[in-house]
């Protein structure tokens, strides 16, 4: 774990739980999870499955509870395809002996089942893949038109089973007003937004500035991400692309990224996963950093500004709200290969201040997550769990 802390903890109830999807990655939604688990250092963490090794020794290091689909045939590279027992596993977490159930979530863990407990779900997105991203995961071109088709049906029985059981939270957190609209959509139900923790103590920018004229793009290589978009795009007007980030999608992304007639194409360089020092230097040196896909709220464009390093994404999702257009970056109109090309050009060609592009990104500061995360659970166990309150913090859509 990098950068600030709190000098103390919020007050714990007598026994606290954290749940989360899963465990097989340090990515985005594991660098909340990291500061709950310091927020709450005596709580067991539950998961659905467990990659050991896989994400930070601070989280390593908690009491870890795996569920029955830790068992399943080769599940840490193939969690994804025993989505449908997730709601199985779930609901066997024996939870009762709780006060405070805190849910990190973007698929199932939300629906957990904790009589007794106040349960506080910190939503990273409703579950995308039953939802709205059914396509990119389990489309034809990704498994294959007859396993498409058996898994549909399956999907919307999901998605059912997702809206069914959003009343076992008590409190909603969203972390993006994007996210607030989503839950408002899908579960009729209110949430507070309280932004993810970025680190901008670690994320700095250099002692002196020196870029190179190659843009980057940090990401998981899976199909809602867009990265065949960042590698045409580039190509379009001979801008060198380093790619940070493994997948399921890699081995077609680097076909794309060979040059036509064949032979290796130079302005796409695969980097793999990188520690994340080499991630901060890679930021400070990049002259502008991707971000081609709609993300819920999206850690890197925030990482890379704290770093001084202006944004291209596309002007949707939570990049609406990380983003400021001129300021600390482009905002892209569409998602087409054109759009981004011309988008990184024109990031190319302006002059931007980069302490004010720092400054963008100290809204989204760790240390202010750390303060904010655990009021609201302090208003959660002090009220009524039938209804969603709200604070003065960012709020979204009562229920009706």
């Amino acid at each position: 774990m990098t950068g600030g802390t709190i000098a103390s903890h919020p007050p714990t109830p007598q026994k606290t739980a954290i749940v989360h999807d899963w465990l097989t990655g340090m990515r985005g939604g594991e660098k909340v999870l990291e500061a709950i688990c310091e927020l709450y250092p005596d709580a067991t963490l539950y998961t659905l499955v467990r990659v050991k090794g896989s994400v930070s020794p601070a989280i390593e290091a908690r009491r870890i509870v795996p569920s029955f689909a830790q068992v399943l045939p080769a599940v840490g590279r193939r969690y994804r395809s025993y989505l449908p027992f997730f709601p199985a596993a779930v609901e066997c977490f024996d939870l009762d002996d709780y006060d405070l159930v805190i849910s990190s979530s973007h698929c199932a863990v939300k629906s957990i089942i904790s009589p007794g407990a106040v349960h506080v779900c910190y939503c990273h997105s409703p579950m995308r893949y039953a939802w709205d991203q059914f396509d990119a995961y389990f489309g034809p071109r990704q498994v294959g038109r007859m396993t498409s088709r058996v898994l549909r049906p399956i999907m919307a029985g999901l998605a059912r089973w997702d809206v069914a059981t959003a009343g076992r939270v008590d409190r909603f957190v969203a972390n993006s007003a994007y996210v607030a609209a989503r839950i408002r959509r899908y579960y009729n139900r209110g949430s507070t937004v309280v932004y993810p923790p970025v680190d901008t103590t670690f994320y700095r920018p250099a002692d002196q500035s020196a870029t190179d004229p190659s843009v980057l793009l940090v990401s998981a290589l899976v199909p809602y991400k867009r990265v065949d978009v960042a590698i045409e795009a580039c190509r379009r007007i001979g801008v060198p692309l380093k790619i940070v980030g493994r997948g399921p999608e890699q081995p077609r992304l680097e076909q794309l990224a060979i040059a036509p007639g064949g032979g290796t194409n130079g302005h796409v360089e695969f980097l793999g996963w990188r520690s994340d020092e080499e991630v901060r230097e890679l930021y400070r040196r990049a002259s502008a950093v991707l971000l081609p896909g709609i993300e819920d709220f999206g850690m890197v464009p925030v990482e890379a500004q704290a770093c001084g390093t202006p944004v291209v994404a596309l002007g949707a999702g939570g990049a609406c709200e990380t983003v400021q257009h001129g300021v600390t970056g482009v905002l892209v109109d569409h998602e087409s290969v054109e759009a981004f090309a011309n988008g990184i050009d024109e990031c190319q060609r302006q002059r931007f201040d980069r302490e004010a592009i720092r400054a963008g990104a100290e809204r989204f500061s760790r240390e202010r997550f750390l303060r904010d995360f655990p009021g609201v659970v302090s208003e959660a166990m002090g009220v009524d769990g039938s209804s969603d309150q709200t604070s003065s913090r960012q709020t979204a859509g009562r229920p009706s």
